[in-house]
């Protein structure tokens, strides 16, 4: 059976380290995503490009102020899309322009409308190419190079893979000699592995940072992720038929698609200190939170808002879907139930946070879609 695969490509590997996007190194990779369609997988490719794209039209240089490249992006979009068309009808395939911002997703009716978008493109056998929606958001052009992006994708279509390609051959590390050397599995982002991590490059936003958040997403909620180098002979159908090729990030657990969505994408509108016994129980036997386990609340959110738990440390274990506002729940911290209908009267659910709309974090997530707590 098929699997769905999502493909990321960075400037710095469109352009080969120049400033126009490489037109032939394009071409190849169409090849090689067709390649890989032909053998009965679904394509996705999220691609960088526009604002360089617009820049190269406009004649214009680096170091553009965020308005400049908006607007460069504006440019750029319709002739990247126009590329990727003219050489994807060589292999007699169709494409499908999807831009998305992190609002598209945060919201979970708007993230179900992009779903089914998705999917329908897949089943008309339609190649799907993502972009950042450069000329209204500002987060991904300042930092992530669509490597977030990617990840996002990969939640929204449940894919089975991401490949990110890079201008690297994979996950690098120095070794007590000062010589570095290539690490091809990765099981658990340890601190180690984040020292390890560069800085950004010289054309590209993302770095290895933003790589490493993206895997870290994608490990948490059961998607294999490689990164690996663009530039590689034939690189996606060798990754896809399971050749050792950069660097596998191994999945540590799998979650379901609405767990997936609720732990990494929605912006947390406020946190809920929960008890020691409260939190035992959500963790060890999927309970749901009740107003008696609430030592606290912080923020301001409503019935239906995303919120963090937190314990008595300050420690964020899991997040999940409020059935009552910031304002009602100070009111009943603490109580057991039958006080709490009194207050606030029967009609209330009994749970603060019930288990279907809650996930446990799997520890030390340094990066959520939606925001510090």
């Amino acid at each position: 059976m098929g699997k769905t695969i999502v493909v990321k490509v960075g400037t710095s590997t469109l352009t080969g380290g120049k400033e126009n996007l490489d037109i032939d190194f394009m071409a190849d990779l169409v090849r090689q995503l067709c390649q890989v369609a032909d053998e009965g997988h679904k394509v996705i490719l999220v691609t960088s490009g526009a604002i360089r794209s617009g820049m190269a039209a406009l004649n214009l240089k680096p170091m553009l102020n965020l308005a400049e490249k908006q607007a460069a992006a504006a440019v750029g979009q319709s002739l990247l899309m126009h590329t990727y068309r003219e050489l994807f009808a060589r292999y007699g395939r169709n494409v499908g322009q999807v831009l998305l911002t992190r609002a598209d997703v945060e919201d979970r009716e708007r993230f179900r409308n992009a779903r089914q978008t998705f999917q329908q493109l897949l089943r008309w056998s339609v190649i799907p190419i993502v972009n950042e929606n450069d000329t209204v958001s500002t987060e991904e052009i300042q930092f992530g190079d669509n490597d977030m992006l990617a990840a996002l994708t990969a939640i929204v279509t449940d894919a089975d893979m991401v490949i990110l390609l890079s201008d690297v051959d994979g996950f690098m590390v120095k070794s007590s000699k000062g010589k570095n050397y290539l690490v091809s599995e990765i099981k658990e982002l340890d601190e180690m592995v984040w020292q390890s991590a560069g800085k950004s490059g010289k054309l590209g936003t993302g770095g290895m940072v933003s790589k490493l958040q993206a895997a870290e997403v994608l490990m948490n909620c059961g998607i294999l992720m490689v990164l690996a180098n663009g530039r590689t002979e034939n690189v996606i159908p060798r990754i896809v038929g399971n050749e050792e090729i950069g660097t596998k990030f191994i999945p540590k657990r799998h979650l379901p698609a609405r767990k997936r969505w609720l732990a990494f994408v929605p912006r947390v509108k406020g946190k809920i200190v929960v008890n020691e016994g409260a939190k035992r129980s959500i963790i060890a036997d999927s309970k749901s939170l009740l107003p008696a386990g609430v030592l606290g609340i912080s923020g301001e959110f409503e019935s239906g808002d995303v919120v963090a738990l937190i314990d008595g440390a300050g420690i964020l274990f899991a997040k999940g879907i409020s059935n009552y506002s910031a304002d009602e729940l100070r009111k009943i911290a603490g109580m057991h139930s039958d006080k709490v209908t009194k207050i606030l009267g029967a009609s209330k659910k009994p749970e603060v946070v019930h288990r279907d709309n809650l996930v446990v974090l799997a520890g030390n997530e340094r990066n959520f879609v939606g925001g510090e707590v």
